[in-house]
């Protein structure tokens, strides 16, 4: 059976983003998740998708200013807690199949805790936007599933250039690629982000490596 992820956990519109709960719901499902990395102010590694809080909690504070015992507090009292990469971690047990999108750029601390806690996760993919970070990754643990992320303007010719490169075992496009005939070029994984209509999800569900939401 083809693996698919649900983006952020949202299985149905009914739950709440980067959320245990969520996941879990994903998980009984035999789905795999995509979520997101960012980091605290006390260099806390989380799930959760904006750098800044005023979209989920009304707040205009950068998530990189801000404790995570603060942090937790705020979500607690909007009942969507953000949980601890280590939480879903733990619920997953190491079988289920994760992508986790990396946000900022990492500094050597918070990278060198990121390749410690999943050093022994054998079904997590990292990918990002940000090169520099899956550079220094592979620096520090050359076994990473490590993925690239561009978007829907992106030249065919840089990422097939890309996927020469060790450190790029895999590449997140954007869900226009699938109707580009020329991947077959690239010669490494691509997983396609983010399929939100069940028109479109009909139309590829029998492709590999989708991101989807609310279906």
């Amino acid at each position: 059976m083809t693996t698919h992820y649900i983006h952020r956990g949202l299985a149905k519109k009914k739950f709440k983003e980067n959320t245990i709960q969520s996941f879990k719901y994903c998980f009984k499902k035999k789905f795999g998740i995509e979520t997101d990395l960012q980091v605290t102010k006390d260099n806390k590694l989380i799930c959760f998708h904006d750098f800044n809080l005023k979209r989920k909690f009304k707040l205009n504070v950068n998530v990189k200013d801000i404790n995570y015992s603060k942090l937790k507090k705020i979500s607690n009292k909007s009942k969507t807690p953000v949980p601890l990469l280590k939480d879903l971690l733990k619920i997953s047990n190491n079988k289920h199949h994760m992508i986790l999108e990396i946000k900022p750029l990492l500094n050597n601390q918070n990278l060198k805790s990121l390749a410690n806690l999943i050093k022994k996760t054998k079904k997590m993919r990292l990918f990002s936007f940000k090169e520099k970070n899956l550079v220094n990754l592979y620096k520090l643990n050359k076994r990473l599933s490590l993925g690239l992320l561009f978007l829907s303007n992106s030249n065919l010719r840089v990422i097939k250039s890309k996927s020469k490169k060790p450190y790029i075992k895999f590449f997140g496009l954007e869900k226009s690629f699938l109707s580009n005939k020329n991947l077959i070029k690239i010669k490494k994984p691509v997983f396609y982000y983010t399929v939100k209509t069940k028109d479109l999800f009909e139309k590829y569900k029998n492709s590999k490596n989708l991101i989807f939401e609310n279906l």
